[in-house]
């Protein structure tokens, strides 16, 4: 299956009827014809994808011409040091937490159920794909003012009570929804905002059981296991399902391992193959897979008619893990920031 798909989005995007003018002219570039890839291995042919590609216009130059003439959004990421990566999308967004959204558990995630969207707003994807997601289950979504630029540029000035201040903002936000009338049963939050929401509930005499909320997705390098642990355990008091996702506006959402209590709260994320795929890689030889259980960087292929990235080494590193039976693909648990990196990454609302 992921070798078929992998030739499709090939041929798609590197046929001049289809293709985007960004890749048509890329091909050129290439001592080798990407037409010629015949399976998913024949893209470690392709050079390392450059996050900078993705930084400023002509955005439309990542418009497949096969494309032309549907709605489109500009989705964009970070940006709180410069010129923030773009991503042209027409529907991923909606095809993505469609999948997804097959995975939660109806008795936790009630079809026709209102959310709170409590988490990054403006011009991010995360907004808009939330909000499709409630509305695909037969809901509609309740949404927060949140710029995460804001709070890691007051971060990173030493100006932690101004950050305090706007996570209070945000939560007040929040609140507000939650307390007036309406039956919201579902939440996606970050560990962050979901610890600040959880304790403004304990300190208004309540929690978020006891306000109908019933399920909760979340993300960001803050889940980790034992916050995922305290989280369950503590905050929630074991009365709402909490599930981990790990995604960003490149590949869409990778789901969490169903939670088994023998896992001790572990947390290990299968990408949407074939649209995405993940790998553990070696730190110095990207072309090489770790080998189960050990640790690597993460490299992440996007397929989709859509987006086209024949690989590229995302900003975390983690474990290879097995495939699973409910994904019959490998996985990575134990993600977090690359190590060369940490020390100069800021968390913000994540």
């Amino acid at each position: 299956m992921l070798d078929a798909h992998t030739r499709a989005m090939v041929k798609w995007h590197f046929s001049p009827e289809t293709g985007s003018p960004f890749w048509l002219e890329k091909a050129k570039t290439y001592d080798f014809d990407p037409l010629a890839i015949t399976d998913f291995d024949g893209l470690k042919q392709f050079p390392i994808f450059e996050d900078d590609w993705l930084r400023g216009g002509p955005v439309r130059r990542w418009l497949p011409k096969g494309l032309e003439g549907k709605p489109l959004y500009v989705f964009e990421t970070g940006g709180t040091t410069g010129t923030p990566k773009s991503r042209l999308v027409a529907e991923d967004h909606w095809i993505d937490y469609e999948l997804f959204s097959d995975t939660l558990p109806e008795d936790k995630f009630p079809m026709g159920s209102d959310w709170l969207m409590l988490g990054p707003s403006g011009p991010r994807r995360l907004r808009l794909a939330v909000e499709h997601l409630a509305q695909h289950r037969g809901g509609m979504a309740f949404c927060v003012d949140l710029d995460p630029r804001f709070v890691v540029k007051s971060l990173k000035a030493g100006k932690a009570d101004v950050a305090k201040d706007y996570q209070k903002h945000v939560i007040d936000q929040a609140w507000i929804v939650l307390t007036s009338g309406h039956d919201v049963k579902c939440l996606f939050t970050t560990p962050k905002l979901l610890e600040a929401l959880a304790m403004r509930a304990l300190d208004e005499g309540t929690s978020l059981a006891e306000m109908g909320i019933t399920g909760i997705f979340g993300g960001g390098t803050e889940f980790t296991p034992q916050w995922y642990k305290f989280a369950t355990e503590e905050l929630l008091e074991g009365k709402v399902y909490l599930t981990p996702t790990y995604g960003n506006t490149l590949m869409g959402l990778a789901c969490g391992k169903p939670f088994k209590p023998e896992d001790n709260y572990k947390i290990t994320y299968y990408a949407p193959q074939p649209r995405a795929v993940t790998e553990v890689v070696d730190f110095k030889d990207h072309t090489q897979a770790v080998d189960y259980g050990a640790t690597g960087r993460v490299k992440l292929y996007t397929l989709t008619p859509e987006l086209f990235i024949p690989g590229f080494l995302e900003r975390d590193e983690g474990e290879r893990e097995k495939p699973c039976g409910k994904y019959p693909w490998d996985g990575v648990s134990g993600v977090r920031p690359y190590h060369v990196f940490a020390k100069k990454t800021t968390v913000g609302v994540y």
